[in-house]
């Protein structure tokens, strides 16, 4: 069992380093013991990505509803015949990962196969089933069973997870109109995306990294250097992005040099 839970383990890892590479930077900063759990749970959450945003056929809700049951029946019984969701299990078991974080999160995927436009109320459960409780499964993994730790830095982790999914929303304006058809941002459309419409996003995004940041401070040693860095790469794309016209974020997909993304881990 000890062989098949690091096989599993390496295909979370794998998974995080192609489909991320700011992400996959970054948690390389994490202590030894964290690394393999926070490429766990961004496994997880991939898969569900794919099925939402890529695999183009009929039963993709169906799908994704196998691959949550599945998820459910792996943390019950310990174990699962994809590598991917066994990998995620463990680290759930280990660190107390349970249904009250999972479900908003399929929730908000399955949001995403018929949802296109989105009103301030479902706005604000989609980021908090897409990013906020992502923030804290991770949070669980990096307080290690200490609750009053995880009670005082949670909405410092929500916020962050926030904060980078709506940097992550602003970036990819143009392909999730282009390829899905969608804008997240409840009040606007493609079409009237303009100046004054990005600079409101950005004093929301803004808003939530002044309450997360304090938050990493407080956060354990073994964490602290990675969300520090991941912190100040979407900071850095964010000032990008508020500095980069409407018009051409509605063209493009804005990004950080690899060069910029070294130098700020460094």
């Amino acid at each position: 069992m000890d062989l098949y839970l690091a096989t599993a383990q390496t295909s979370s890892r794998l998974f995080t380093n192609a489909y991320s590479s700011s992400f996959g930077l970054a948690s390389r900063l994490f202590n030894k013991s964290i690394r393999p759990h926070i490429y766990n749970i961004y496994g997880l959450t991939r898969i569900a990505d794919e099925i939402v945003d890529t695999y183009k056929g009929a039963d993709a809700g169906k799908i994704l509803d196998e691959l949550e049951q599945e998820t459910y029946r792996a943390m019950a019984r310990c174990y699962s015949t994809n590598p991917i969701v066994h990998a995620f299990q463990a680290t759930a078991q280990q660190f107390g990962i349970d249904k009250t974080l999972l479900q908003p999160f399929f929730a908000s995927m399955r949001t995403d196969l018929t949802k296109r436009r989105f009103s301030q109320a479902e706005y604000q459960r989609y980021i908090h089933g897409s990013a906020e409780v992502v923030g804290l499964m991770c949070l669980r993994v990096f307080c290690n069973g200490n609750d009053a730790q995880y009670t005082q830095l949670a909405e410092g982790a929500r916020r962050l997870g926030a904060a980078y999914q709506k940097v992550n929303f602003l970036r990819d304006l143009a392909a999730d109109h282009n390829e899905l058809q969608r804008c997240y941002f409840p009040g606007v459309t493609y079409e009237g995306f303009d100046e004054a419409a990005k600079q409101a996003i950005v004093a929301d995004i803004r808003a939530d990294f002044a309450v997360a940041a304090p938050t990493i401070t407080d956060l354990p040693a073994g964490a602290k250097r990675a969300v520090r860095a991941s912190y100040r790469y979407y900071l850095a794309l964010l000032d990008k992005l508020a500095a980069t016209p409407a018009a051409t974020i509605k063209k493009r997909r804005i990004r950080i040099s690899n060069a910029r993304k070294l130098s700020l881990l460094v």
